[in-house]
């Protein structure tokens, strides 16, 4: 059973740092694309960022362009959303999503929709103090 665990949230003063971690098993890390999504209070879940393979593809949302870095370490089956200078509006819930079995990768005009996504975890909260 293929199974994701998202960890890493707390809080933090704006301009601090998070690390986030997204856990999977049931799956081999070598054709997928994993996803971290957002959701706060009142608002639709979207698509913060994205990392596939074998292809390497990386993505972003505007908004975090420069302070977010996606990563994997395939060997851990983990993939990371390492968050700087962060803002308050940057406070949710996030979440990781997983779509296996692209060998070519995520195409561009889908890694951001939440119905390409399979399996999801639980979400962990950051929350960023101003």
């Amino acid at each position: 059973e293929v199974q994701l665990q998202a960890s890493g949230g707390g809080l933090v003063q704006a301009g601090g740092s998070l690390r986030l971690s997204c856990a999977a098993s049931g799956f081999t890390f070598n054709t997928y694309a994993i996803g971290w999504f957002r959701q706060a209070p009142g608002k639709e879940r979207e698509a913060v960022s994205c990392i596939s393979s074998p292809d390497g593809k990386i993505y972003y949302t505007d908004s975090v362009k420069g302070r977010f870095t996606i990563s994997s370490d395939n060997a851990k089956n983990t993939v990371f959303l390492q968050m700087d200078s962060l803002k308050p509006e940057d406070t949710a819930v996030y979440y990781c999503a997983a779509v296996l079995g692209l060998r070519a990768g995520i195409p561009a005009n889908v890694w951001w929709r939440r119905a390409a996504y399979e399996y999801w975890g639980q979400g962990t909260q950051v929350t960023v103090s101003s």
